[in-house]
């Protein structure tokens, strides 16, 4: 049953990333303005750009140029940029890289410290360090990713000087240079994410904690520590998962932010690039990667859910 449940699950995955692919591919081809005049400029005559667009197949119907784009986008053939006459593969391998680098790094320091600190809040609640994490978090929410951004660059990069503004990566940097360009981005992305995962943790093991179960172990004498990590924490598994799914989610939108603001060379700051550029090949690309990641999150997520909660192998 939990490979059915599992199979379901997949197969939905895969028919949502089939529909955002043709939403992905229609919603940039009712944007205004002509790809092939803009790729010329203003200036161009009608003849060249008629030539351009037959070059570009832009002539033929939307639904033939849509199943030739997903035939080349599963065999892993990405196109040419429009902008530069790069291979948008090669860009992609490279800016990907990079952008997994930056998350990894934030979702690696990110989910201990969230479920630590809600552990630790919940371990007396209503207590003095319960008040200070939940006060904190809630602060810390109020706060957007580009303004705790800026607010960590002019501290720390400004006034103080200690780390570089902008994260330039070079083919020479050593993991030393490489962990002291990634220390304000990845401080921004977590800090942007942590207060969240602090909250839904401590919630969920509260509301562990107020069940029978648990109320039983308490009358047995079972120790505070032994019963927040081996009872109570387990139990709470499914909604912490959840919770920590969806922020490395929020991860997609938040990573496009940081690499703008910090200029760091990753598959965010190529989307915006090629937005700038009206480059459509690949907004196209970086759009549906970014909305795979956000399906492939949720996927795990109910996989993983599916593992730990029997209740949800079984349709209601």
């Amino acid at each position: 049953m939990v490979a059915a449940a599992i199979a379901r699950r997949l197969i939905f995955g895969v028919a949502t990333l089939f529909v955002i692919s043709a939403l992905v591919f229609y919603g940039t081809e009712i944007l205004p303005g002509d790809v092939a005049q803009a790729i010329l400029g203003q200036n161009a005559t009608p003849e060249l750009v008629a030539q351009l667009r037959q070059r570009l197949g832009l002539n033929a119907p939307v639904s033939t140029r849509f199943i030739a784009w997903l035939v080349n986008l599963i065999t892993g053939h990405l196109g040419t940029s429009l902008a530069s006459g790069a291979d948008i593969s090669a860009e992609v391998s490279l800016r990907l890289l990079n952008t997994v680098i930056l998350s990894g790094a934030t979702i690696m320091i990110s989910v201990p410290l969230a479920i630590a600190l809600g552990v630790w809040a919940v371990n007396r609640p209503g207590g003095k360090i319960d008040k200070a994490v939940s006060s904190i978090s809630l602060t810390l929410i109020s706060f957007p990713d580009f303004l705790i951004a800026v607010l960590l660059v002019s501290l720390f990069a400004v006034k103080l000087a200690w780390l570089p503004s902008i994260a330039e990566i070079r083919p020479s940097y050593g993991p030393l240079d490489w962990i002291r360009v990634l220390i304000l981005p990845v401080t921004a992305l977590t800090l942007s994410v942590l207060a969240h995962m602090v909250r839904m943790t401590r919630a969920a093991i509260l509301n562990v904690l107020s069940s029978p179960a648990i109320e039983m172990a308490i009358l047995k004498g079972v120790p505070s520590r032994r019963l927040l990590l081996r009872h109570a924490l387990p139990n709470a598994a499914g909604p912490i998962i959840n919770v920590v799914a969806l922020n490395i989610v929020y991860l997609v939108s938040g990573v496009v932010v940081i690499e703008t603001l910090f200029n760091f060379p990753g598959l965010g700051r190529y989307m915006v690039e090629g937005v700038t550029n009206r480059d459509v090949p690949v907004v196209q690309i970086c759009a549906v990667i970014f909305c795979s990641a956000y399906v492939i999150t949720n996927l795990v997520a109910d996989a993983i859910a599916v593992l730990l909660n029997p209740r949800a192998r079984y349709p209601k």
